[in-house]
């Protein structure tokens, strides 16, 4: 509703951004749990279907005139979304979180060094390579057994570069005017594009309490919740002030991958996700961005799925 979009308007940008963060991660890690139960693909389309529920009841987008240019937009971005969220859950099943998530981060920072023309881009997308080698060269030769690292790491590839289409994409939604409302539209459509497929064997998960009760959880904290959040954010962010904070995010997802799963990084991992922080960091910190972002001055890496 507007008056709640104008009272998140009044919370400063970083601290929307925190909490986008963190409830991201918390919802994966409570996924992870799940996958004894269902698989990551079938848990990945729980959390969609159940999000996308959430936010078509927020924000009722059947009280808006949709243009077929306008439902467009929001049902690609709704399928990159679900794409890349389903590709991600495949990955974190076979690699720790904080590993994870600094290897899709090539995605944004290949879409920063591919838009931008100075030496920080181009700068960028040879220390995240150098960052996500060693992170996949730690991955291969670690105690995970081959086949579950390559197919982590092929899954974790292929998020990446749907991220990088859902900033392109979501760029354009939130630009628009509307974005959470298309969010919404596009969540469903996502969960419809892939229901043929996964639903049969996610939706008998929910006939027990405890489990349905998890896919609530999920879909509040890793969807409804932070991606409401980033179209918001997206509307009014400047590289100056989130430069820092974007850099962070690999390592909050270390964190809350050693706290809540145990996966404590070894010393080389560490050093990848710095590298890959940097990187981050080189592509947000633009020269004369500063202030509330205009259109042009929205950061080309957005806060991450998880």
């Amino acid at each position: 509703m507007p008056t709640r979009t104008a009272a998140l308007d009044r919370v400063p940008a970083p601290a929307l951004f925190v909490v986008s963060g963190l409830t991201q991660y918390l919802g994966a890690a409570i996924a992870v749990g799940l996958f004894a139960v269902a698989g990551a693909v079938e848990v990945g389309w729980l959390r969609i279907a159940a999000s996308a529920l959430l936010l078509v009841a927020w924000r009722r987008p059947w009280r808006r005139r949709w243009t077929r240019h306008d439902l467009a937009w929001a049902a690609v971005f709704g399928v990159a979304l679900a794409a890349m969220n389903l590709a991600f859950y495949v990955a974190i099943d076979h690699l720790p979180l904080g590993t994870a998530v600094a290897i899709e981060f090539l995605g944004p920072v290949a879409v920063a060094a591919v838009t931008g023309s100075g030496w920080r881009e181009r700068g960028a997308i040879a220390v995240a390579a150098a960052g996500v080698v060693l992170l996949a060269g730690v991955t291969v030769g670690s105690d995970l057994p081959h086949d579950d690292a390559v197919l982590g790491l092929a899954a974790i590839a292929v998020a990446a570069a749907c991220w990088a289409a859902y900033i392109v994409l979501g760029r354009r939604v939130a630009v628009g005017g509307s974005g959470v409302t298309s969010l919404a539209v596009g969540m469903a459509v996502g969960a419809l594009a892939f229901a043929p497929f996964l639903a049969p064997d996610a939706v008998p998960v929910l006939g027990d309490w405890r489990h349905a009760l998890a896919v609530a959880g999920i879909a509040l904290f890793s969807s409804a919740v932070p991606y409401a959040l980033e179209q918001v954010i997206l509307r009014r962010v400047s590289a100056a002030t989130f430069s820092v904070l974007l850099a962070l995010l690999p390592a909050t997802a270390a964190v809350v991958g050693a706290v809540v799963l145990r996966q404590v990084p070894s010393p080389l991992e560490l050093v990848g996700l710095v590298l890959v922080s940097g990187a981050i960091a080189m592509t947000a910190a633009r020269p004369g961005a500063s202030g509330r972002g205009e259109p042009d001055d929205v950061l080309p890496t957005d806060p991450p799925p998880a």
